[in-house]
């Protein structure tokens, strides 16, 4: 049980003059524990803003140690905005295959291409600036801007909402707790290295306030973490019971011409927009295999399909996939369907196929 004193001492925690020392505290753990991250600059240098914001773009969504390869192989290819600007989207949505969330390869492309465009390739210093180009909105408009350009403003992530939920107790749950939790984070910015303390608090959640097991013990902000204080910082941040979306199912058809495959592109609009896929059925809740197989490509030859045993699963952000996966080989004279063309099995690595895509040409050709 908890002491009355304690629990009133929880009840008191907010911003005030208590919490004063808490941005010096921060970066005083920051300057010692930094992390090395492809896109950071060594300490006391200016962070470019292209590739804040390139890093940014890969982050939301995906962790730090999958974002990695990624970007070292985008800056490679593409070292300043105004040579992505330049690219095609074809070529960002190849490089971005894998990574997920294609919407977000869309956007950036658009975004490159409006700041070589409108603002001569170089991004605007402002929020306001920043959330005027595409893919950018609130918060990564105030990381760039912060981390970028020392804006004092800060930008909250999964991590910065943890280690702010927890320190104050939060007990409103997410998402209705965001602006709430807006406010507390920013309460730990310092007077001056706005992007340090941004980056600060990633930090720790990243490898101190971690959402199973914190150490707490070698938190600088452990003192009057009222979360601790309590004994249940596990608990936060609260969350609303989460939606899963209803199962789809569809079926998708692997069609080879001796060493190619036949695929085709997806609209430009809506989910996976622009990828490589191989030909498929729609992807429904309650949809029969026969329905699906009634959906099939009308190709030259082939009279029947093969169904390969088993199914290939895949979950994206508000449903979970089933898909049933037919085969069909074709004389080496056959033509293509509309809209659909050959490709070589050998370079189907560098085709825009999401990940989905590569379980299902992995299964299809066993």
């Amino acid at each position: 049980m908890m002491s009355s004193s304690a629990a009133a001492k929880i009840k008191r925690q907010a911003p005030s003059a208590e919490s004063a020392s808490r941005p010096a505290l921060l970066l005083d753990w920051y300057d010692r524990h930094r992390r090395r991250l492809p896109w950071r600059p060594p300490a006391g240098e200016r962070a470019d803003p292209y590739r804040v914001w390139l890093s940014e773009i890969m982050l939301q969504q995906t962790g730090v140690k999958t974002v990695g390869p990624y970007f070292e192989k985008f800056v490679a290819r593409w070292p300043d905005v105004g040579a992505l600007g330049r690219a095609s989207l074809d070529e960002v949505l190849r490089m971005w295959a894998g990574l997920g969330y294609y919407s977000r390869a869309r956007n950036l492309h658009a975004c490159a291409v409006a700041v070589l465009r409108d603002h001569g390739g170089v991004f605007p210093d402002t929020e306001e600036g920043l959330r005027q180009l595409p893919g950018i909105g609130p918060y990564t408009a105030a990381a760039i801007g912060a981390i970028a350009f020392d804006l004092k403003t800060m930008p909250v992530d999964g991590n910065i909402e943890r280690v702010t939920s927890r320190l104050y107790a939060v007990e409103e749950p997410l998402p209705q707790a965001k602006p709430r939790i807006q406010q507390l984070a920013a309460t730990l910015l310092g007077e001056s290295r706005a992007g340090d303390s941004a980056q600060a608090l990633m930090d720790l959640g990243s490898s101190i306030c971690t959402p199973k097991k914190p150490a707490c013990a070698l938190c600088p902000l452990n003192e009057n973490c009222a979360a601790r204080l309590r004994g249940d910082q596990e608990t936060f941040p609260r969350k609303a019971p989460k939606k899963t979306g209803d199962l789809r199912r569809g079926a998708v058809f692997i069609v080879t011409r001796g060493d190619e495959l036949l695929v085709r592109t997806r609209r430009e609009k809506g989910l996976l927009g622009g990828m490589t896929e191989v030909p498929g059925s729609e992807w429904l809740a309650g949809q029969d295999d026969k329905a699906a197989l009634d959906q099939a490509p009308a190709i030259k030859g082939v009279s029947r399909w093969h169904r390969k045993t088993g199914v290939v699963t895949h979950v994206f952000t508000h449903f979970p996939l089933e898909l049933v996966v037919y085969t069909a080989a074709v004389p080496s004279c056959t033509r293509a369907p509309e809209a659909m063309r050959w490709v070589p099995v050998a370079t189907l690595a560098d085709e825009a196929l999401p990940n989905v895509m590569r379980k299902t040409i992995a299964h299809g050709l066993g």
